[in-house]
């Protein structure tokens, strides 16, 4: 199977179940805080579920730059099923959790073994396609980032037909089940391990893990796409971990209805903007080097009037609207970010690049997490979704003034 020339796209197909789950897994928390605080009383505080959702990102931020080395060096199959048992294993024992220093503990976990998943999937899936196909794959495989922050929306709605101790029960044993699956069907790009790497590659052309962080940070477009990639994160994480709370706000609706609205909202306008970003930068690129840079910009001037009517939206029409202007936006960003990527820097310093970009975003979406905690407890949450479209507009100016591809994939 592994040398089929329809591979390439199963191993997208698997990776696809995978990102689910990750997201998945992640997001059902987010709308889960009433059912939880009833027995877990920290909770009741926004700052403290604030807290609670900011340590996962701290932690999946801390490790993500590891990750990506680790990705580079080692078989990243095994990455991949290692970190997808561990997390979801975790989402089991969360089920079990009776304090909240629990929680906090588990999270941090999930945040370790989370980050090992998104450097290995996209250098793995970047390795395994050409520069023909490649925004469409990586764009497809997002999409089930977004399909499990859909289903993830209903955990407010599956913790009300039976528990929230269910929830977590449920959603981690699928997990670990298709962990077992991937070790059968999911194989590593031929060349990629580091035993390979020794005996076929010259002296001269491996990199030790100092003169890549070199490399990487001696290039200023890497550091252009480290910016042009944490600011969206802002309001990224933003709508993962507050979106259904601005909607149960501003729309005066339950959790359990603005949980699923939000998200599935969200999530079917990404799906929608991942694909159509996808396959227009890889015909785009075809005639004009700069056509996936051109591509993840549309995206973000698509987020800029979303975040607009998100923050000022009282009514049902300003506020979906800006959801789903929202969504196309980011998929089309998302879907450019790995292949934006292989302009610039090699594909054998790729997952550490990636790495390195995800901590910046975690970070970035840590602080936003953390303070919007804040926010909400004072009442000004649609207001600081506002602020937000103003940074992201500077970031796609900045972007399109210095990004300036010289090939489509940088050996």
């Amino acid at each position: 199977m592994k040398n089929s020339k329809y591979y390439p796209w199963a191993v997208v197909a698997l990776l696809w179940v995978v990102a689910l789950l990750n997201y998945m897994d992640r997001q059902m928390l987010s709308t889960m805080r009433s059912a939880m605080m009833v027995d877990i009383e920290e909770l009741e505080l926004a700052a403290n579920f604030g807290r609670l959702m900011a340590v996962f990102l701290w932690i999946y931020g801390l490790m993500s730059p590891i990750s990506g080395l680790i990705a580079d060096r080692l078989n990243r199959k095994w990455l991949i099923v290692g970190s997808l048992f561990v997390w979801s294993g975790v989402t089991w024992r969360m089920g079990y959790a009776d304090n909240f220093t629990e929680l906090y503990v588990l999270r941090a976990i999930m945040g370790v073994s989370e980050a090992l998943y998104i450097p290995s999937a996209l250098s793995m899936i970047a390795d395994y396609h050409s520069d023909k196909t490649r925004s469409l794959a990586i764009g497809i495989h997002m999409t089930g980032l977004y399909a499990g922050q859909a289903i993830g929306g209903f955990g407010a709605t599956v913790a009300n037909l039976y528990s929230w101790e269910a929830t977590f029960h449920y959603f981690g044993i699928i997990g670990v089940v298709y962990s077992l699956v991937l070790i059968f069907f999911l194989h590593e790009k031929e060349g990629h391990s580091i035993k390979k790497l020794k005996q076929d590659v010259p002296q001269t052309s491996r990199i030790s893990v100092m003169r890549g962080m070199a490399m990487l940070f001696s290039n200023i477009a890497f550091w252009v796409i480290l910016f042009y990639f944490a600011v969206p994160s802002l309001p990224g994480w933003a709508t993962k971990n507050w979106l259904p709370t601005l909607f149960a706000e501003n729309l005066s609706i339950d959790m359990s209805q603005a949980g699923p609205m939000s998200t599935i909202t969200i999530a079917i306008s990404s799906f929608i903007g991942v694909l159509l970003g996808g396959m227009l930068s890889d015909r785009w690129i075809q005639k004009n080097l700069r056509g996936r840079v051109y591509t993840g910009a549309i995206g973000l001037g698509l987020m800029i009037p979303a975040l607009l009517f998100l923050g000022y939206g009282h009514t049902f029409l300003p506020v979906i609207g800006g959801a789903v202007c929202f969504g196309l936006g980011f998929g089309m960003f998302d879907a450019n970010n790995m292949p934006i990527l292989c302009q610039f820097v090699p594909s054998r310093l790729r997952a550490t690049a990636y790495g390195i970009m995800n901590m910046t975003g975690v970070f970035a979406g840590a602080l936003v997490t953390s303070l919007l905690g804040k926010s909400m407890d004072s009442g000004h949450l649609g207001q600081d979704f506002v602020l937000m479209a103003g940074v992201v507009g500077i970031i796609l100016v900045i972007q399109l003034l210095v990004l300036r591809p010289k090939t489509n994939e940088m050996t």
